[in-house]
């Protein structure tokens, strides 16, 4: 199973998961569909080996494996399969330094879409 990045990662792009990922397969988006493809990060789910390093990483605790998707979230999963089908909008995320989110950027996000943990 892949991990998924869910929206919990739109607008926020830390690529803190990119930094610690072995095959590079965490990508960003550089075409033209920003409706069918948010601004966040995307796991290439057929070359995602679950090595299970970018959970832990992630400062927003916006990835899952996929089995373990919140239901609000199971979106996400068909958006991360449909991403791999056009690799070729999209790029490998370069590793950038940002701001860490708050425990209160966070519980503030997932209130955005009424996730609770």
């Amino acid at each position: 199973m892949a991990y998924i990045i869910t929206r919990l990662c739109v607008d926020c792009k830390d690529t803190a998961c990119a930094d610690v990922c072995p095959v590079e397969c965490i990508y960003t988006y550089e075409g033209d569909d920003k409706e069918a493809f948010p601004n966040q990060l995307y796991i290439n789910p057929d070359e995602c080996i679950d090595c299970t390093n970018c959970e832990p990483a992630c400062p927003w605790m916006a990835i899952f494996e996929e089995d373990e998707v919140p239901s609000v979230f199971e979106p996400d999963v068909d958006l991360a399969y449909a991403m791999a089908e056009q690799e070729e909008e999209f790029e490998i995320a370069e590793v950038t330094r940002g701001h860490a989110p708050t425990q209160t950027d966070v519980e503030t996000n997932y209130a955005k879409y009424d996730y609770t943990p």
